[in-house]
């Protein structure tokens, strides 16, 4: 599959089969944020992929009680290492959480290049995800994301045109 095909396919998947992820696959799918850009490449980022039952049932509570991610053999947990990142983004702020965006947007595009299906969590309480997955106190827990075989294989079609705004209110050229 071509980048703009996998980017149309890309969707947010919210019921999982519980079929592991082969080895390979999951490498493949991980390395991803590993080889993701950063600013300066300071990789300031730590993945933690959580596959305890135990652990993924606590974090779908922590999750504001989206109890479905932990359906998902995997789920992955993006941090961000604030003293690692580029210091001087837009000149007031770090590049921490922006680079760690970029790398989870990479594993979901390379899942969805592999059958998987992934959902970008944002809604989390982060005492309770850095209590659960023992995060230091110098990590920002920047997003959350399932990952595992869509339950219908429809849920990774490819997005229609009219579930997106017209490229008129999305473009403007050489001024607002």
């Amino acid at each position: 599959m071509d980048v703009n095909e996998v980017i149309r396919r890309r969707r947010s998947v919210r019921a999982y089969r519980p079929d592991p992820i082969p080895a390979d696959v999951l490498e493949r799918v991980t390395d991803a944020l590993r080889l993701a850009p950063s600013a300066c490449n300071h990789q300031p980022w730590r993945f933690v992929l959580v596959t305890d039952a135990a652990r993924r049932e606590d974090l779908g509570r922590a999750c504001h009680d989206q109890a479905w991610i932990s359906e998902a053999p995997v789920i992955v947990c993006a941090c961000a290492l604030l003293e690692k990142a580029y210091p001087r983004m837009g000149e007031t702020w770090s590049s921490a959480e922006v680079d760690v965006a970029i790398a989870v947007d990479h594993l979901t595009l390379a899942a969805a290049s592999e059958g998987l299906g992934t959902c970008w969590i944002g809604s989390f309480h982060e005492p309770s995800v850095k209590r659960i997955l023992e995060i230091p106190r110098g990590a920002k827990v920047v997003a959350l994301t399932p990952l595992g075989y869509p339950r219908r294989a429809d849920l990774l079609r490819p997005v229609r045109e009219t579930e997106r705004k017209p490229r008129s209110e999305v473009f403007s050229i050489d001024r607002w």
